[in-house]
């Protein structure tokens, strides 16, 4: 099977990585933090992390022709898991503003660091997107 990249403009252009590889209709959704497209940490605490990292994970399914509903899983690497429970609600309608009421399978992984240092989250995915959207970029 071939593989593509994934790599929405909007994002920070990617070296040694993709933000997305897309096999057949199956996107495998690369680890986002909360960098902007100026390659900075999104400033605020975890909620103004979580919306950026999220947004980008969002933008490179988008890039593919993929929905929220189209998420079949979701991955959440956190430096600080109290700090994102005490959060819990805002997050969760961070989450609502951005993909409506869809709750894939999800994991909360509690790690020490991240790539970049001020990081506190990283969210990766995997989505299933139906053939009549599919977008294949040009690789």
């Amino acid at each position: 099977m071939t593989t593509v990249p994934v790599n929405p403009s909007t994002l920070p252009k990617p070296s040694g990585y993709s933000h997305g590889t897309l096999a057949g209709n199956t996107l495998h959704l690369g680890g986002q933090t909360a960098l902007d497209a100026d390659m900075k940490i999104a400033p605020g605490g975890i909620v103004e992390q979580f919306r950026q990292a999220f947004g980008n994970v969002l933008a490179t399914l988008r890039e593919a022709g993929g929905e929220p509903e189209d998420l079949v899983s979701i991955t959440i690497y956190l430096t600080d898991i109290p700090d994102y429970q005490a959060h819990g609600k805002e997050i969760g309608k961070a989450w609502r503003e951005l993909a409506g009421p869809v709750y894939p399978a999800m994991a909360g992984i509690g790690c020490t660091a991240l790539w970049q240092p001020e990081a506190m989250i990283e969210i990766l995915g995997v989505a299933v997107i139906p053939e009549e959207r599919l977008v294949v970029p040009r690789s």
